[in-house]
């Protein structure tokens, strides 16, 4: 069987890490089984859906990498979902109730003090049929649930192994509002049938929804698909990871200069049996995946794990990737130079004024630097240059170590550490050493 799996965000928002990881393990499964991706996009509340952030979902995707090989829009299906329940409603697997929210939360209440557990009580089923047409035709908006046959619902979870839920002990669920509007478990139920999803791949908190679509999808004559439900992630101090941490949206990483593989390589591994070590492009991580290796217990991230890995990606990145986003005049000496000293792009900026100039030198010896000056090598400078030049000074003065190089680091960059000067000294130039030796801005 060829897998096809889904990625099926709600455009209520921005992607975030805790939800591009269920996009990231599902691409992943697809690719190293050589199956298909579907993206589907699940818009059916129409009111806090926007289109611009189902754009900005593909744009984030995009960006990472992650394509897909088929897409799809819930509000295109509307008439899908109403003829499912249609179907359910003529075999009797879905029926009306008229309790307002009031008498429900009352009922929670009340079985929660008998210590009952807090499910429907079905006391819409003692309607008969023409009791329920008569309050429908008088105006009154039911809501439709899905009835639940009695008895154990299991299934061989690609992660957690064997899972067995009771259906007793839950709730019929709610598949149409009472406007008619079908509820998530329909409408992916549904899709997931009618678009031919092999794999569902997702969060341990859909683990209770598993069992119902499981019951819908045989209620619909579907084909059951395989599931895996992976742990959430957790925030550094353990807490849910939520869309209210905008440092963890993808807009806000991108923009503060996050590399996507340094994005992938973590949440690739996050949870897994394999280090979280950065990978050098997407083959690498495809070619490592495995669900089987998947654990249980739930992984913490913390962001600085993000920023270290995007600083260890650097250090290694050629010229060439990332050409396209330094600023004008890096060629590629500056960034052979500066690589090693940043943990995002976007700080090759500071070091070309490094190089380049103006900046104010910090001059502590005057006579010392004089000397120093007075022996730089001529120009061009090259890599020798800074070895050469350091000898000279250290058999004209004495001095060594931190007392000879750190007053020279100082007046060349104003700055008491940065990368190796045997390499920015040629960037630098004679002339612009000469003059902050001497203590000139330049």
């Amino acid at each position: 069987m060829t897998p096809v799996l889904r990625f099926a965000p709600s455009p209520t928002g921005r992607l975030h890490l805790g939800n591009l990881r269920t996009a990231l393990v599902n691409w992943l499964f697809a690719r190293a089984h050589g199956g298909t991706l579907l993206l589907r996009i699940d818009d059916t509340d129409l009111e806090r859906s926007t289109a611009e952030h189902a754009v900005a979902i593909e744009t984030d995707l995009t960006w990472l990498g992650l394509d897909w090989d088929r897409f799809a829009r819930q509000s295109d299906r509307f008439e899908r979902y109403a003829a499912a329940a249609e179907r359910l409603k003529a075999s009797g697997r879905l029926y009306p109730c008229f309790e307002s929210p009031e008498e429900l939360d009352l009922k929670r209440k009340l079985a929660l003090a008998r210590h009952l557990p807090p499910i429907y009580d079905r006391a819409a089923l003692k309607l008969s049929a023409g009791e329920a047409a008569a309050r429908i035709a008088a105006g009154e908006q039911p809501v439709w649930r899905f009835k639940l046959d009695p008895g154990r619902i299991h299934w061989d979870d690609l992660v957690r192994g064997a899972v067995e839920l009771e259906a007793e002990k839950m709730s019929d669920p709610v598949l149409v509002k009472g406007d008619g509007g079908p509820l998530y478990t329909l409408s992916s139920g549904v899709d997931d049938i009618e678009l031919g999803i092999t794999h569902i791949i997702r969060g341990e908190d859909h683990v209770a929804n598993t069992a119902v679509q499981i019951q819908l999808i045989e209620a619909l004559d579907g084909t059951v698909p395989v599931f895996g439900h992976f742990s959430l992630i957790a925030d550094a101090e353990g807490g849910k990871l939520s869309k209210r941490a905008g440092s963890l949206s993808l807009e806000e990483l991108r923009a503060e200069g996050i590399e996507p593989m340094a994005v992938l390589s973590l949440l690739a591994k996050l949870g897994t049996s394999d280090p979280v070590e950065i990978r050098p492009d997407k083959p690498a991580l495809i070619a490592e995946f495995d669900i089987a290796k998947f654990s249980r217990n739930r992984p913490k991230l913390d962001p600085e794990e993000l920023w270290h890995l995007n600083a260890r990606l650097l250090h290694t990145l050629s010229y060439a990737a990332v050409a396209d986003h330094l600023p004008a005049g890096a060629d590629e000496a500056f960034w052979l130079a500066v690589r090693g000293n940043i943990t995002r792009v976007g700080e090759a900026e500071a070091w070309l004024r490094v190089c380049q100039g103006p900046i104010e030198p910090e001059v502590g010896d005057a006579d010392f630097l004089a000397a120093a000056a007075a022996l730089l090598p001529p120009a061009p400078l090259d890599e020798t240059s800074w070895s050469n030049w350091t000898g000279a000074i250290k058999a004209a003065t004495g001095r060594k170590g931190k007392e000879l190089f750190l007053p020279l680091r100082r007046a060349l960059t104003g700055l008491d550490h940065g990368p190796e000067l045997a390499r920015l000294l040629p960037l630098i130039g004679r002339e612009r050493a000469i003059g902050r030796l001497s203590g000139q801005v330049a």
